[in-house]
């Protein structure tokens, strides 16, 4: 699969590469990144033809977001697509009065939550400050998920519908963005917005992997009907489809349990037989859904960057995907790479 190959995005006036770059390790997500290295990221990315670049001021307190502007601002802006979020504004403050955890050695900022109508404002003016350029061309509603909020997430959702979104809605009303959506761990959360308000796209972190397929039985469909295009993220669910069943193998940012062990050495077996890498065949399942346009990946140096694109460009034969449904490994009507 080329990762410069370009796909619509739902009903929106875009295009975007199947593969796409995530920002959130370039923020220092658990450690440092330096500057030459985010740079070296972004211009390998670039190199390779990804045109889609998905950042937000959560991500390293706005550290992604300056990085990112840095590397993009004198590309053709028409030539790439850029993604960012709104649901928390950043407030300058002395690094010895930031607990930045799992930040490391991130921008001066404190976060505070805001899913006003006044607040999504200033902040998607702020994002724009950061990234210096003159637009962007999604923005999702940031973390209004019951992993992020916990018993909060009720309110802090109908706070988002009845704030963040009007805001939203108003400036992609005025042509200001092309597409409003939201950001989120959870399909279900997705599939609530969607059914209450007019949303043109989504940002799943995980939920439809080679693991994960129940986000098939409502909400894609939903997507598909109503237009709404769905970029995926943590595809490797945190970490077991790229290391395989190993001794301390993640999945879902916690060890893999019995189970999920089991179940991805069976699918390691027909990657054998078939000499198909795994995190090969877990990239490339994911923007097989008609759904989803493109897969965001996140990596922290150029080398984990050039073999995502060397997987995701690996050639799988078909029978492949067959097998993997013959053994009961992957859903009957789940999409499959052509």
């Amino acid at each position: 699969m080329d990762p410069s190959h370009k796909n619509r995005f739902g009903h929106v006036d875009l295009e975007v590469t199947a593969f796409g770059f995530g920002t959130a390790p370039v923020g220092n997500f658990l450690r440092e990144i330096d500057n030459e290295t985010s740079t070296a990221m972004f211009d390998t990315a670039w190199t390779a033809g990804v045109r889609i670049y998905d950042t937000a001021p959560m991500y390293g307190h706005g550290l992604s977001e300056l990085r990112t502007g840095e590397a993009l601002r004198w590309k053709n802006r028409d030539d790439f697509v850029l993604a960012s979020k709104v649901g928390r504004r950043l407030v300058p403050a002395p690094r010895n009065q930031i607990d930045f955890t799992p930040w490391v050695n991130a921008a001066p900022n404190v976060m505070e939550f805001d899913y006003t109508y006044d607040g999504t404002m200033r902040a998607f003016e702020d994002s724009l400050q950061r990234l210096a350029l003159e637009r962007m061309d999604i923005v999702f509603i940031h973390d209004i998920d019951v992993f992020t909020r916990g018993d909060e997430q009720p309110e802090v959702f109908k706070q988002a519908m009845d704030g963040a979104y009007k805001a939203l809605e108003k400036l992609r009303d005025e042509g200001v963005v092309k597409a409003i959506g939201v950001g989120v761990n959870e399909w279900q959360v997705c599939q609530t917005a969607l059914e209450q308000r007019d949303f043109d796209a989504f940002l799943l972190a995980g939920r439809y992997t080679l693991l994960e397929q129940d986000a098939q039985d409502t909400f894609l469909p939903l997507c598909e009907e109503r237009g709404a295009a769905v970029l995926v993220g943590g595809g490797f669910n945190s970490g077991i489809l790229a290391t395989g069943a190993r001794e301390g193998a993640k999945y879902n940012y916690t060890s893999a349990p019995p189970e999920i062990m089991e179940k991805v050495t069976r699918i390691e077996e027909v990657c054998a037989d078939h000499h198909v890498p795994l995190p090969a065949a877990a990239l490339q399942f994911v923007v097989a859904h008609p759904a989803i346009p493109s897969f965001i990946a996140g990596t922290r140096n150029v080398d984990q960057l050039r073999q995502n694109l060397k997987w995701f460009s690996h050639e799988i034969p078909a029978d492949f995907w067959g097998e993997l449904k013959h053994k009961g490994l992957l859903r009957d009507d789940a999409p499959v790479p052509a």
